[in-house]
């Protein structure tokens, strides 16, 4: 009797203790230790590390967090003017630990596949190695279901997904003849479970999780290829003006606002830094609420579809965008 007191309270005191850390964290548990107890970004220190999508937002943040960790890098995206803005940054933060020769600017549209090989030769010739691949580049949206156009599908799946698959096809073909590498897909939260008025989008990010990501891990589980997924969700930085939206060729074209509940960019960039280094297979990052609504949405499905028709789906917009966005969207 007294032994199955004592399990109960060391439950209780377990179930306790794990809530009160989902209301203190900006992250999943699991990176939330690494982050204290794992291997740190200087691990990387020398490795040659691939970053698609690096001109802006989190990906320029993820190459800022492996520059400072001393990470070898090579930074692609379409606007070179941005990129060499990046580059630099990420010379001045990494102190004397890299050179010029230590960042490659390798302008690059994703979407143009037929180029991704010629491009990783230019990446080998210059490093003669590739260590980590970040697929980062991609896009939002936020649009009403009904009214996307087909076009607007294609289009982000083209971007968000196919892209993603053929260069990282190119780039495990080598790591199996290397023996070791790591290919990073940068999705979202909204791949996990899904949110209104991102249709397109969350479809994509679905694909990533099942297509190049869950599936590649599963092959790959017993070699010395890592695949990990950061999922971040709301985080300040241009991602919403540059969004798709329901007519293809259209930018959502708003801005986020200072008010906006987001998490910052270059805390977001270190989180994916960590999870890199200790190559976390899934890794959440968000301000409260965020995290502890999808443990409870992916975990306790009965909860979730309770919360849901009790909130709403204007409440779930309301946590990544502001009162005034929700207004263009129909419910």
């Amino acid at each position: 009797m007294v032994v199955c007191s004592w399990i109960v309270v060391i439950v209780v005191i377990c179930v306790v203790s794990y809530i009160i850390a989902l209301l203190l964290v900006d992250c999943d548990l699991r990176l939330a230790w690494a982050t204290k107890l794992g291997k740190r970004v200087d691990s990387l220190a020398g490795r040659v590390v691939w970053i698609t999508g690096a001109s802006s937002g989190i990906g320029e943040q993820i190459a800022i967090a492996l520059a400072k960790g001393g990470a070898k890098l090579v930074l692609s995206a379409r606007r070179v003017q941005e990129l060499e803005r990046a580059r630099r940054l990420c010379s001045c933060e990494s102190g004397k630990d890299l050179t010029d020769r230590d960042i490659l600017v390798l302008p690059m549209d994703v979407t143009d596949v037929d180029k991704h090989d010629s491009h990783f030769q230019l990446v080998l010739q210059h490093f003669g190695k590739l260590d980590i691949l970040v697929n980062n580049a991609g896009r939002s949206q936020r649009a009403n279901w009904e009214d996307i156009e087909l076009a607007v599908d294609r289009q982000m799946f083209e971007l968000n997904v196919f892209a993603v698959v053929a260069l990282s096809r190119i780039i495990v073909r080598y790591f199996q003849k290397k023996k070791e590498g790591h290919i990073v897909v940068t999705s979202s939260l909204t791949g996990v479970k899904a949110v209104p008025f991102s249709a397109s989008y969350t479809g994509a990010k679905y694909a990533l999780h099942g297509y190049p990501c869950l599936s590649l891990q599963l092959e790959k589980l017993r070699s010395n290829i890592n695949v990990t997924l950061l999922c971040p969700g709301p985080v300040f930085s241009n991602f919403l003006s540059e969004s798709f939206t329901d007519k293809s060729g259209e930018k959502f074209g708003q801005g986020v606002e200072p008010t906006d509940r987001r998490m910052k960019t270059d805390r977001c960039g270190y989180l994916c830094a960590v999870a890199i280094a200790n190559k976390l297979e899934e890794a959440w990052m968000a301000v409260f609420p965020v995290i502890p609504f999808y443990y409870v949405f992916v975990y306790y499905p009965v909860i979730r579809s309770f919360f849901i028709r009790l909130l709403g789906p204007r409440f779930f917009l309301k946590m990544r965008d502001s009162k005034v966005r929700m207004e263009t969207m129909e419910v």
